[in-house]
């Protein structure tokens, strides 16, 4: 193999490739890039096995065809400090030689025929979305999967296929976000998987312009998606999701509507002398104020004020303030209400279009 490529494209397609990889595998093979050279482009492919990528590079001048497996992330560090504009990649026998300008370094080689075969992309029952549509829907979803062990279906999305909508669901079992946006499903059929969170924002990472489209693949075991210069494939979670339609209140007696920013600024300001263990923040409403009240034993105490629009009867509740203010970065609305009922029931807050964020209440001493 020989080609010559863009350094930055090749930079970007192995920055990508080392967010796949494992750090630590049981097979050494897959801490490794393939690279397959054709005639007229060059391929990067990695997989941890669970979720994989295929990275082209277009903009290439290849001398010889054919593949090369070098240790990635030792790769993406030479090739991330290169100062020339090209770089150019060859082999032999034993060893990949990379090289630009008077810089270059050896890699060592491993054998092709050892590296997992990574699946191409099917159009043939996929939908087409816009790349920036698709970025925003993961962005409001997916920071509210669980991170913590033992609760392995919530550590994924929920991706529903229904009635021309697209609609994203994840929870940790203490705040939920479910967003969705209109898709064309022609030739699509209705379809419901649990999709890996690394695989999301992998997905979100290869959309170079969000005015492309994109396509999205729901088939059995395996979701796929293929951008303009990328595929990315992930296994889907095997495992029931909570059924959230039961945690979303149906009806709620009071209703607070307030600008976004201010709301974002006065919790923030409250939320500074909150406990580090519950990170609580009164909410107490009466007429138009809404009172913002926030306490701890070894910080002291903070209230805030601001006008808001409000139906319903004077009522407090209390939340976690980092988990709204996480549905706030990551809903980015112009206003925002709240909903709720009993102080020990949900709230509800509605980020936007198509956007609603619940979180469990707080239980507070009096």
């Amino acid at each position: 193999m020989k080609a010559t490529c863009d350094r930055d494209a090749l930079r970007e397609g192995l920055a990508i490739i080392c967010g796949v990889i494992p750090t630590k595998s049981p097979k050494p093979i897959l801490s490794n890039v393939c690279l397959v050279a054709t005639d007229d482009l060059v391929e990067l492919v990695g997989t941890d096995q669970e979720v994989s990528v295929r990275f082209k590079l277009d903009k290439v001048d290849v001398a010889e065809p054919g593949p090369v497996v070098i240790p990635a992330r030792t790769a993406f560090d030479f090739v991330r400090d290169l100062s020339g504009e090209t770089v150019t990649i060859s082999t032999d026998d034993s060893r990949c030689t990379i090289t630009s300008g008077e810089d270059s370094c050896e890699l060592v080689v491993a054998d092709p025929d050892e590296f997992p075969v990574v699946p191409r992309f099917d159009d043939q029952g996929s939908v087409s979305v816009q790349g920036g549509s698709f970025s925003r829907l993961v962005g409001r979803t997916a920071f509210a999967a669980a991170r913590e062990p033992g609760r392995y279906a919530m550590h994924g999305v929920l991706t529903e296929l229904d009635n021309d909508q697209l609609r994203l669901v994840a929870t940790d079992g203490r705040r939920l976000s479910m967003a969705s946006i209109p898709v064309e499903m022609a030739g699509a059929e209705k379809t419901s998987a649990i999709i890996p969170t690394k695989g999301m924002q992998l997905f979100c990472r290869v959309i170079p312009d969000p005015l492309d489209q994109i396509r999205l693949s729901l088939k059995e075991g395996q979701v796929g998606l293929r951008s303009k210069n990328a595929e990315i494939f992930a296994r889907l979670i095997d495992g029931d999701f909570p059924q959230y339609s039961a945690v979303i209140p149906a009806e709620c007696g009071n209703a607070i509507e307030a600008d976004a920013e201010q709301f974002t600024r006065k919790l923030r300001l409250v939320s500074n002398v909150s406990g580090d263990e519950t990170r609580a923040v009164r909410f107490r409403v009466k007429g138009e104020k809404l009172e913002l009240f926030g306490h701890s034993a070894d910080r002291g105490e903070a209230t805030a004020h601001m006008e808001v629009a409000f139906k319903g009867e004077e009522a407090e509740i209390a939340f976690n303030a980092d988990y709204v203010l996480d549905g706030l970065k990551n809903g980015a609305p112009e206003r925002v209400i709240l909903e709720f009922g009993q102080k020990t029931s949900p709230g509800k807050f509605t980020l936007g279009e198509n956007h609603i964020y619940i979180v469990m209440p707080i239980t507070l001493d009096a």
